[in-house]
């Protein structure tokens, strides 16, 4: 009973030490980075956006809530439009799910299809170690890499904007 004792403390404080990692000072925790191809082809790694404000919006195509924030998520588009922030809307779905649901629903972030990577780096873990993440789930991340606010679930469009604009001030 000892060694799986110590092995699942070990564990603990891993996994502590990996998804507790601080920007150096202790405040906020410094966004896991990542490469991903959008929908259109276009490349980001996280690590490349620092400077920027960061929008990142974990969403799938089956839904519902998701369906009816896209339409709010495409105005806070259109407000920051010219300014240093980026959306990026990771998803499980496929290329072919994603490019089907598009044809009906724009969605004006850039779409980061088949992210389940991405998803295991920010998703939380229940007792059993399965994923936690409730859709669509919001991770706001300033201009050095730091999530300044995580949010999941219906109508957050409002407290997303207002963190954008004290980011960019």
């Amino acid at each position: 009973m000892k060694f799986p004792t110590f092995l699942l403390f070990l564990l603990l404080a891993f996994s502590t030490a990996v998804f507790a990692q601080t920007s150096g000072n202790g405040d906020k925790p410094v966004a896991e980075n990542f490469t991903a191809v959008s929908s259109d082809g276009t490349n980001f790694e996280l690590s490349a956006l620092k400077g920027k404000v960061v929008v990142l919006t974990f969403w799938s195509t089956k839904c519902p809530i998701c369906h009816s924030e896209i339409p709010k998520l495409n105005r806070l588009t259109d407000q920051f439009k010219g300014e240093d922030v980026v959306f990026l809307a990771p998803t499980m779905n496929s290329e072919a799910m994603v490019s089907r649901y598009l044809k009906d629903n724009p969605f004006k972030f850039n779409i980061l299809p088949n992210s389940f990577g991405i998803v295991l780096k920010y998703a939380e873990r229940d007792r059993e170690g399965n994923i936690n993440m409730g859709f669509p789930a919001h991770f706001l991340i300033d201009q050095a890499g730091r999530i300044e606010l995580k949010t999941s679930g219906f109508d957050q469009t409002e407290k997303l904007r207002s963190e954008i604009k004290r980011l960019l001030n």
